[in-house]
Formats: C-alpha cells, sequence, structure tokens
C-alpha cells in the first residue's frame, strides 16, 4: 500500500505540474529586422528582414530592400534567425519518468507491431519536452520502440493542447529494427566484451521475410475482415508511408536494401547508419538517405579513427547522400535538447556552417517529407523559427529571446528555468 501511494503521488506530480500554455494563434502580422537569418537551405542574409502573417512566411530577404514593414516590428540587429531545429527518431513525450512504469509508453507488446500509432500515447504535457524549445528544437518525429516492427510514427510541433493539435505529419514511416549480424559479449554474465556472430540472424531474418509474404497473400486474397498489422505494411508498397530501418552495419544495412526491393517498398531510410560510409555508392544509386546516429559517441570498432562518429556526416553528405541527425541512446529524450550540438560537432569535423545547419533543418525535413512547408526559411512556408543571441550550434551561443511556432509567440519557460529563477532569488 506504501509503494501505491508513492505511485500515485509521482504520476500526480507529472500531471500537476503541467507544462506552460500553448500559444493563441498569431493574431496580427510580425516583421524581424536586421538580424543575420540562416535559411536552413545553406543561404545566410546578413541584415535580414522576415515576415510572417497566419502562421506562414510571406516575406524573406534583405532589410535593405524598400518594402513596407508589416504588423509588431522587431529589432533583432546583432542576433540571429533560424528555422526550428527538427529531432527525428525520437521518444519524446512517450516516457516521463523511466523508474515510473506508467509513464512509459514507448513500446507494445509484441514483435510485429506495424500498425501501433506511437502519437495516440503523445503526452503535450511533458516537461521534458517543453525542455526542448529553448534550445531551438521545435519538432519532432515520435518514434515507437521495441519489437521487429516497432510500429509507426509521426511528426509533431511541440507546443500543443494535445496529440491532435502537434500532429504536422500523421503516420509518416514504420519502424523496423533489422536482425543484429553481431553482439557483445554481456559482460554482466562473465563474457568477454567482443564482438561475436549472430548465428540466428538468418533464422530471424527469415521470420521477417515470412511475415511480408503474409501481407501480400492478404492482399492478393482479401475479404470484408481487417487485418490492422497487414493493412499498414501495405501502406509502404503504395508509397503512402516510408520504411526506416534502424540498422548500423554494412552488411546489416547492404541486406536491408536488397530486402526492401524485393518487397517493393517505394521509400526507404536507413537510421543508425554506423558504417553507412562502406555502402556509399549503394546509398547514392538507391537514394537512400541516412539518419546518422548521435555523433556524441565512442567508435564502436576497436580498429575505427577515434574521431568516426564525428566527422561520418562530412563523409556521406561530402559524397551526395542526404543526411540528417538524430539522437537515440542513453537518455535520448533529455539529451535531444542536444540536437544543434551535434550538428556542432559535424561542423567542426568537416562540414560548412551553413551545411551543417541543414542536417537538422531541411535535409530533416526531406527525409520527414515535410519540406514543402517547414524545414527552411523560405516564403509559403509555417513561420516556425527562433532568435538566438548568437550562434545556434554552439553552447556558449545558443542563447534564445524569442521562438515562434506556426507565427505562434511561444514561451520559453520550462521547469527548469522556473527552479533556476526560485533558487537563484534564494542564493542572493
Amino acid at each position: 500500500m506504501k509503494n501505491l501511494f508513492i505511485l500515485l503521488f509521482l504520476i500526480s506530480g507529472v500531471i500537476t505540474n503541467a507544462q506552460q500554455t500553448p500559444a493563441p494563434k498569431q493574431s496580427g502580422p510580425i516583421s524581424i529586422e536586421g538580424a543575420t537569418a540562416h535559411l536552413g537551405n545553406g543561404q545566410v542574409i546578413e541584415n535580414s528582414l522576415i515576415m510572417f502573417d497566419n502562421g506562414k512566411l510571406t516575406f524573406v530577404g534583405s532589410a535593405n530592400m524598400r518594402i513596407a514593414r508589416i504588423g509588431i516590428i522587431i529589432k533583432a540587429e546583432g542576433k540571429h534567425i533560424y528555422p526550428g531545429f527538427i529531432a527525428p527518431n525520437s521518444t519524446l513525450g512517450l516516457t516521463e519518468i523511466d523508474a515510473v512504469r506508467a509513464t512509459r509508453d514507448a513500446d507494445e507488446v509484441g514483435a510485429m507491431n506495424p500498425h501501433i500509432r506511437s502519437i495516440i500515447a503523445y503526452n503535450t504535457e511533458s516537461k521534458v519536452v517543453e525542455s526542448m524549445r529553448p534550445n531551438g528544437v521545435l519538432m519532432a518525429q515520435i518514434t515507437p520502440r521495441g519489437g521487429r516492427i516497432s510500429g509507426t510514427s509521426s511528426v509533431v510541433q511541440l507546443d500543443a493542447w494535445n496529440w491532435e493539435d502537434a500532429v504536422i505529419k500523421e503516420n509518416d514511416g514504420i519502424h523496423l529494427n533489422w536482425p543484429n549480424t553481431y553482439s557483445r559479449g554481456r559482460w554482466w554474465l562473465g563474457e568477454p566484451n567482443t564482438l561475436k556472430e549472430n548465428k540466428n540472424y538468418k533464422e530471424e531474418l527469415d521470420k521477417l521475410t515470412h511475415f511480408f509474404a503474409e501481407a501480400k497473400a492478404y492482399k492478393e486474397n482479401s475479404s470484408s475482415n481487417s487485418h490492422q498489422p497487414f493493412d499498414a505494411l501495405l501502406e509502404l508498397t503504395n508509397g503512402n508511408r516510408t520504411l526506416y530501418v534502424h540498422a548500423d552495419y554494412e552488411k546489416e544495412i547492404a541486406d536491408a536494401i536488397t530486402f526492401a526491393e524485393n518487397q517493393n517498398i517505394k521509400k526507404m531510410v536507413i537510421v543508425g547508419g554506423y558504417e553507412a560510409n562502406m555502402l556509399i555508392n549503394k546509398l547514392k544509386e538507391k537514394n537512400i538517405p541516412v539518419l546518422l546516429q548521435r555523433v556524441h559517441s565512442r567508435p564502436n570498432n576497436s580498429d575505427d579513427d577515434y574521431d568516426l562518429p564525428f566527422k561520418l556526416a562530412n563523409q556521406l553528405v561530402t559524397s551526395g547522400v542526404l543526411v540528417g541527425l538524430e539522437n537515440a541512446g542513453d537518455m535520448e529524450r533529455m539529451n535531444t535538447r542536444n540536437l544543434p550540438f551535434l550538428a556542432g560537432t559535424c561542423a567542426a569535423y568537416g562540414l560548412d556552417k551553413e551545411t551543417a545547419l541543414s542536417l537538422i533543418t531541411l535535409n530533416t525535413a526531406k527525409i520527414l517529407g515535410i519540406d514543402s512547408f517547414t524545414g527552411s526559411l523560405e516564403v509559403g512556408k509555417d513561420a516556425t523559427l527562433f532568435i538566438s543571441q548568437g550562434d545556434a550550434l554552439d553552447m556558449r551561443t545558443n542563447i534564445l529571446e524569442q521562438v515562434f511556432i506556426q507565427g505562434r509567440n511561444v514561451s520559453l519557460e520550462t521547469h527548469q528555468t522556473e527552479l533556476y529563477k526560485r533558487y537563484s532569488k534564494k542564493l542572493n
């Protein structure tokens, strides 16, 4: 009974201390003048003029142009404007407190769950979600975990009353965890921490192939009865959804590409892609993008260059592969706020700064299929952007002053900033 009381107390704390109230709809035009605008498509406009109304960008150009400023005018000389950053392959809003089972909803029971929709479990009241905005992360792909086929992701903006308000692309893709060709010894059982062959690899791959074959047979002999998992898989073959294959090593990626071709899957993305640089020509030939694993990582193999994770994006991008950055791994939800600094590291290891910026803006928007309305500062796209005092890819200078999501002036207050102010007064 005591444990039950503690659990209910923790859950009530999550519910009652809700995040900031979502911003109201844009009520009038806004003009931002004088800042350096980083458009997200590789272009930079010094002394820019950005104007937007009804949540859409109406002008993007130089402040030197003779054009009337409309609505509220924000003077931003010496500052920088960026499109909102996009975090793909994220479990934001699906888990709040790892130690409290009732707040964890990132995975589902079973191995084959293409029909499971992560969006209906997305918690817009999450304190973790609101802590993304002060670093410029304003959109995310909410992605399920677990099993062989985890389920279906959706893309959201991070200031909403509920998931229906948050979603900007529903059911964008299905996530497949490719079987591992190798695994490490279980150190907690006294096994050596070295790579060993997965002897069940072929069997696991056969099960996956059989499941897709069953879906094909279901399509050819469909009756009035519905089969939700198979119906979801069929969305891959008609091009309505993208197959996101989570795979890191060369053989896994190569086998996944062959599998997708055999299954007539229209759109495919590699997620992780640690050894994607070994298959650059094939990725280019097949036009397969890569959502690259967290670059703030150590090398996986003893014979890898010490800085391989840092420079991998440069190797792929300069070779013509479309690349975005993702941040899955340990403490991934709270670490998602560090997304801009992952791009900063890619810039430090070979990429041009504006090209590195595109890894978390326009490139990711293209991969997620939302580039027609977001991902860069271009007329007609959503006014999802922010003003920073300095370089947003540098943790020392990424200090946000104002944030707009679809033209709405969003609060930068979070649970963390409230605590900071509270205890700053005490200490002072």
